[in-house]
């Protein structure tokens, strides 16, 4: 249960993919400008990071490998299409409103590279079938605390008076710096609760 608990947080906070390894970019800068878009995105990147990882796990372990292993991107790539197609189904029938806030940021979930990434890290990390689900979870997670803090920033971003030079993506790419830094601050933290 501690290992479990440690891949959790180390997920969330230690290698968040989008603060700490920088995967993801693309949705968080583009989404996180209002609260309910970037919350839908992160929900919709949780539900396809774990059902990637619960399809991808099993087809790399019992059928690509030890001898097709150079076969992973590619057939990882088409389980995530497939997912991300099914999530923009569901959205656009159940939750029209979402789906046209997400707009094209929503296919853009397959190209996500965080959502490959939590795959072939699961795999790379040598981590179980139970493992991978919960780090893929945290991976989630860590997305969403990403994106909901990252508005919180924006949002007091777009009221002050910045310099012309700077308004726009210049003052969102250095608040995004900023809001990594302080991720990092995290890194000694996991190792510190569970010694």
């Amino acid at each position: 249960m501690k290992g479990f608990l440690m891949i959790l947080v180390g997920a969330v906070l230690v290698n968040n993919f989008v603060l700490s390894k920088f995967m993801g970019i693309c949705p968080f800068l583009g989404v996180s400008k209002k609260l309910d878009s970037a919350t839908g995105m992160s929900v919709a990147v949780i539900f396809v990071m774990t059902m990637a990882t619960a399809v991808t796990y099993p087809i790399y372990t019992f059928l690509l490998y030890p001898n097709y292993t150079y076969l992973r991107t590619l057939v990882f790539i088409l389980v995530i299409a497939a997912l991300v197609q099914l999530v923009e189904i569901v959205l656009k029938k159940f939750i029209p409103a979402l789906h046209s806030t997400l707009g094209i940021y929503l296919p853009l979930i397959t190209t996500n590279c965080a959502v490959l990434g939590v795959t072939v890290l699961n795999i790379e990390e040598n981590y179980n079938f139970a493992e991978s689900i919960v780090n893929s979870i945290g991976a989630g997670i860590g997305f969403l605390v990403a994106m909901v803090l990252f508005n919180g920033v924006r949002q007091r971003i777009e009221g002050n008076d910045i310099p012309k030079t700077f308004q726009g993506l210049p003052s969102i790419l250095i608040a995004a710096s900023i809001v990594s830094l302080a991720f990092m601050g995290f890194s000694g933290v996991v190792e510190g609760l569970f010694a």
